[in-house]
Formats: C-alpha cells, structure tokens, sequence
C-alpha cells in the first residue's frame, strides 16, 4: 500500500496522501513534544511524500497550530492539503495551570461557541497562529456525545445553525475548499451527512481493525453521497500499535477487559501469520472505498517512518480472512489486497 498515494477527497477537487499528519501529538497531548522533535516530524513527513496535514486550534491551547504553520511555511502552499477544525475559541489567560490532556501549553484558555460569528473569528484567528493565507478544510470539532453528553444534540444543533453556516458561506466564496466534521463519534458525521451538505469527515477511533462501528450504516451513506472520510486514531490511542503492554491505552484510558480480549485475539492470528499488527491497523481503514486517508500522529520522524513502513508491509489475504473467521473484524469490512 503505497502512503503518499493520491486519493480523492469525496466529491471535491482535493486530493489527500493516502497517510497523513496530525497535530494533536505536537500540541503536547498527554506529555510535552519538545520542539525541535515537533519540527522534525513535520519535515521528515513532507520528505517522504505526506502532503495531508491535520491540526486544531484546541490542540495545546493553539501550540500546535503554531508548530504546524512554522514548519509548513517552508513548502510551496499549493503542494499540500491542510485541515483544521473550528468550535473553540482560545482566550489569554496568564499563568495557564495547563490543564489536561495538553501539558506545557500556550496561555491560552479554551472555550465551546458555534456560533455563526465564532465560527468567523476562528478561521481568521487560526490562519494568524498558522500564519498561512489560507486553509483547506475546515472541520466542526466534536458537536458529539462524547465531548458534551447528554446534551450533544442540541450542541449539534447549535453547530448546524452556527458553525456550518459560516463554514458554507467560506466554501462559497472560496475561502475553505471543503468542510465536513472532525469527531470520535460516527453517529454525528451520520447526521450531519444527513441534515446538511458537508463535503467530508474526519472520524476518529470508529473504524479501525478494533472496532468497525461506523460500517454499517455511516460509512455507507458517505460512499453513496460521495462524501469523502479521513480516519484518525487507527491504533484506538496506542493499544493497536504497542499491544497489551503496559503503558498501552484505548480511548487514552486502560483497555477494559473486553478490549484487552479481542487485541490478544488480534495479536495470535497476527503471530501465526507473522504480521505486525500495527500494519494491519494502518491498511485496514484505507480499504474502504469512501476513506481518502488516515491521518496519524508524530512525536519524531520516526513515528513517521514507521507509518511508511507499516503501510508497505506485504500482508497475505489469509491473515484477513482468518480474522474474518475468527469474527474479529466485520464480515463485510473490506480488506486491502496482498501488497507486490
């Protein structure tokens, strides 16, 4: 599987890499990044071929819309796709205490608001930390159940009315050449795909060779529309890449019992197959038709070297048709064809 492949966004004009970056790792998440290494994973990326790159003004308080833009300014801006996602305003605050999940970040807080002028100001105010002329796609961040609970539809409601007005009015201008949703949960790209005209999605977590929930029904009204996906999170935060050792995570918390079953599962048929199992997490996403790419995060540019090599690997039919048999991927989840 080629990582630097071009694949149609959706419907639109957009071609992404079939690997991409984000940037939630270079923001700090969980434990600082330094910044020569930020900046080393942004430019080993380029190197070898990635021209997707991801970010949000969330990620560290803004620190990685920053660390995105400084590097990405170095490359002619029509060589490359970028994404960043719109919801959350960032306030100064002094003496930021740094709250979790971003250590050592900007002074800024964070704060909800899809509105309509929100949405604006946020655009505008992530080209300045970019410091580009323009961004791609932009992304409604987490209108969903997991970020605010029970009340996720009305969020959502406030995003539709809000955010996704803005966002229309800056494609139709021209500002923005795509918009979609960049969310942990399908359910809400699956309305969206149904209330409004979004041209993509970034899902993350729901569908990875740990769970295919997104299979059924989100992913194929996204083909039939032709709406094109990105998928984040294919190692599920860690526990696909590293497997059941000890600092491994699921969702950034301990994998429960049942994770922590099906993983070993994944793990013996990979053994007798001799397969890495993070290979088979990255390939198996970019099977599906309507996903364009996966966008993976780096602390180093050997985080990205490992991603190429992943997506190289030559995994036999037999290791994806075992799983199938054993019941550990959906039946009808497309699988990659045997790599040359």
């Amino acid at each position: 599987m080629n990582p630097t492949a071009l694949r149609r966004l959706g419907k639109t004009k957009l071609k992404l890499t079939a690997l991409g970056l984000g940037g939630s790792q270079l923001g700090n998440l969980h434990r600082p990044c330094p910044e020569p290494d930020a900046m080393a994973a942004i430019a080993e990326a380029h190197d070898l071929g990635v021209r997707y790159f991801d970010t949000a003004a969330y990620y560290g308080g803004g620190l990685g819309e920053h660390r995105m833009g400084r590097s990405l300014r170095a490359y002619p801006r029509a060589g490359y796709v970028l994404s960043t996602k719109i919801g959350r305003l960032l306030s100064p605050e002094p003496n930021n205490p740094g709250r979790k999940p971003y250590i050592d970040r900007l002074p800024f807080s964070v704060r909800f608001d899809y509105g309509y002028d929100a949405a604006l100001r946020s655009v505008e105010h992530s080209l300045l930390r970019l410091g580009l002329d323009r961004v791609d796609i932009g992304l409604i961040h987490d209108p969903d159940a997991p970020t605010h609970g029970p009340s996720w539809k009305d969020r959502f409601g406030e995003a539709m009315k809000g955010t996704y007005r803005a966002l229309k009015r800056l494609r139709d201008e021209g500002v923005l050449r795509a918009i979609g949703i960049g969310s942990v949960d399908w359910r809400v790209c699956q309305l969206g795909a149904q209330q409004g005209d979004f041209d993509c999605f970034l899902l993350a977590g729901r569908y990875s060779l740990l769970e295919q929930s997104a299979l059924a029904s989100m992913l194929p009204l996204c083909e039939a529309r032709k709406i094109g996906v990105v998928i984040g999170q294919v190692f599920n935060t860690g526990v696909l890449a590293r497997g059941l050792r000890k600092r491994s995570t699921y969702g950034h918390r301990p994998p429960p019992p049942a994770v922590r079953a099906k993983v070993e599962a994944l793990e013996r048929v990979a053994r007798a197959h001799r397969v890495p199992l993070a290979a088979a997490a990255l390939q198996f996403p970019l099977a599906h038709p309507a996903v364009a790419s996966i966008v993976m995060g780096g602390r180093s540019a050997a985080h990205l070297r490992s991603y190429v090599r992943g997506l190289k690997t030559s995994i036999p039919a037999d290791f994806w048709a075992e799983l199938k048999h054993e019941g550990l991927i959906d039946p009808a989840a497309p699988v990659p064809r045997r790599s040359a």
